[in-house]
């Protein structure tokens, strides 16, 4: 058996909170349709893997009218179920993640599971790649 990953087994808590203000401004961005906002919480190209394949964003630009598209026009909102780190290295930090969609009521369009990998580049926490059920 090998040596256990230091990245699991003591998670860096910079790296950690770096992810977790970012992860909280793109909700926040979401939420607010902010768009620049928004791509500011992605890395470009950024990756999202779903049904079987691989979209990618070169630039930010149609990012959030694909967003809106998939979240379909009763989307209001967005909130974090919660947020888990599997495993957190210094400028890498692996998150398993739950998020639910409502409509303007409160009520419920569903709950998404997702891995998120948020990555700090040039300085910036942001997602860089997620695999997520959510359409």
């Amino acid at each position: 058996m090998g040596e256990i990953d230091r990245s699991i087994a003591e998670p860096d808590p910079a790296a950690v909170a770096g992810a977790m203000a970012a992860l909280d401004a793109h909700m926040a961005a979401l939420n607010a349709r902010d768009e620049a906002a928004l791509a500011a919480t992605l890395h470009f190209p950024h990756y999202r893997l779903t049904d079987g394949r691989m979209q990618v964003w070169e630039k930010p630009d149609s990012y959030f009218a694909d967003f809106r598209a998939r979240a379909g026009a009763q989307w209001h909102h967005s909130a974090w179920d919660f947020r888990r780190v599997v495993a957190a290295g210094p400028d890498k930090v692996h998150c398993d993640v739950q998020f639910t969609r409502y409509r303007a009521d409160g009520s419920s369009l569903g709950s998404y599971r997702s891995l998120w990998v948020m990555a700090k580049l040039d300085g910036r926490w942001a997602a860089q790649v997620r695999s997520s059920f959510a359409s």
